[in-house]
C-alpha cells in the first residue's frame, strides 16, 4: 500500500529527471576533473548515452537501480502499488538498454553501464575504468574476449548484465 496520496505521488514522480541526473552530474564533472572531454545526452546515438567520449568512440550510461532494473529478479516483487505497469514498463527498459547495447557494439562503441550507487560508492573506481579504455583505445591494447565480458569489478545481475565492456575494434 502506498503511504501517499496519489497528488504527493504524483508530485515526487513528475520530479524525476531523465538527464542531468545527480549521478550524472557527479560522473561527469569528474571524468572533465581528469581531462576527459565528452558529449552529454548524445542524441546521434542510439539510445542517448549520458556521456559520450566521441574521439574514444566510448559510450556511458549511469543508471538508476529502480528503473533499469539491478537485481531485477529479486527485486520485482517489492512493487507494491500498481505492479503490473511498474513490472511491464522496467521489463522494457531493460529490453530497450540490451537493444541499445547491442546496436552500439555493432557500431564499434564501447559501453560503461554504472549503477548509481557505483558511482556514488566508487566513483574513482568509475572514472579509472573510463580512463583505462581511453589509455587502451589509444594504444591499440585489446582484450581477449573471454577477458571482455566482466573486465571490472562491479557487481554483474545474474539475469541481466549492464556491465559488459566491449573492445574497441579499430
Amino acid at each position: 500500500m502506498d503511504t501517499l496520496t496519489p497528488e504527493q505521488r504524483h508530485k515526487c514522480m513528475s520530479r524525476i529527471r531523465s538527464k542531468n541526473t545527480s549521478i550524472e552530474i557527479l560522473l561527469c564533472k569528474a571524468l572533465w576533473r581528469e581531462g576527459v572531454r565528452y558529449r552529454k545526452n548524445y542524441f546521434k546515438l542510439p539510445g542517448k548515452p549520458d556521456i559520450a567520449v566521441t574521439k574514444y568512440k566510448i559510450a556511458i550510461f549511469c543508471d538508476g537501480e529502480l528503473w533499469h532494473g539491478k537485481n531485477w529478479v529479486n527485486r520485482k516483487d517489492e512493487i507494491k502499488t500498481n505492479n503490473d505497469y511498474w513490472v511491464k514498463k522496467i521489463e522494457r527498459n531493460i529490453e530497450r538498454d540490451n537493444k541499445v547495447e547491442k546496436e552500439l557494439e555493432r557500431m564499434g562503441w564501447v559501453i560503461f553501464r554504472y549503477w548509481g550507487n557505483d558511482i556514488k560508492n566508487n566513483l574513482s573506481g568509475c572514472v579509472n575504468e573510463i580512463k583505462e579504455a581511453i589509455y587502451n583505445i589509444k594504444n591499440g591494447i585489446f582484450y581477449p574476449e573471454e577477458e571482455m565480458k566482466y573486465l571490472y569489478a562491479v557487481e554483474i545481475e545474474p539475469e541481466y548484465s549492464h556491465n559488459d565492456i566491449k573492445h574497441h575494434p579499430n
